[in-house]
């Protein structure tokens, strides 16, 4: 008699920073559209929003009672200056990522992306770099309304692939998605970069490519 399958298992992805090396691209398009708008600021401001919302961060920098339609003119200008320097520019995947994507994919695990980035940045990317054929469900922040640290994209994401939150892994680089992770109950691996140098999560490592062979499988294991 054959035995019970397996439940399936599912591999949720942040994008910026995890997969694609964008830092640059988004410092540069945050600087000169806030330039024009007589509000100069540092790359330092920024070293605790990655991967929040545009929403979030400019109430962050610039104050709770900044009004919406500034948000969303800021916020659009901005991402149209990011979706330029990527046509104009090229993007890279970060060491890893392709290897990881395809490797799970060959094992049989389901893999979805989820962003906060808006989703034209997302469609950016994957025409940039073809991301999308290793994806079986692709989740934006603005889909579920609420950004990381909750942790509604990371379990809409994993209900999409059929998954049950406990037989995911969420692989992060910033503190926000990762915090989102834990509130979901989903193992994590945390990504150093230039720009979070320390980070909680079950499992960290410098890049994707220093991860062990065993690491996901041994993250379910251990849940």
């Amino acid at each position: 008699m054959k035995g019970t399958p397996a439940a399936p298992r599912g591999a949720l992805w942040d994008l910026d920073g995890t997969l694609i090396d964008s830092a640059e691209h988004h410092w540069i398009a945050w600087r000169d559209t806030l330039a024009a708008e007589g509000r100069p600021v540092r790359p330092s401001d920024f070293a605790n929003t990655f991967g929040k919302r545009n929403d979030e961060i400019l109430r962050e920098l610039f104050g709770a009672g900044i009004a919406v339609e500034w948000i969303e003119r800021v916020s659009e200008a901005k991402e149209q200056t990011y979706r330029r320097r990527l046509r104009e520019r090229g993007l890279d995947p970060l060491p890893g990522a392709f290897h990881w994507l395809a490797r799970l994919r060959e094992a049989g695990w389901r893999q979805a992306l989820a962003s906060s980035a808006p989703r034209p940045n997302i469609d950016a990317a994957f025409e940039a770099l073809g991301l999308e054929r290793y994806l079986d469900a692709v989740v934006s922040a603005d889909e579920v309304g609420r950004g990381k640290p909750d942790p509604a994209i990371f379990l809409e994401a994993a209900r999409r692939l059929g998954c049950a939150p406990a037989r995911c892994v969420v692989v992060e680089d910033a503190p926000a998605g990762l915090e989102a992770a834990r509130r979901a109950g989903i193992p994590s691996i945390g990504v150093l970069s230039s720009h979070h140098s320390l980070l909680k999560a079950d499992l960290v490592v410098p890049s994707l490519d220093a991860l062990s062979p065993t690491a996901f499988d041994r993250l379910l294991a251990e849940a």
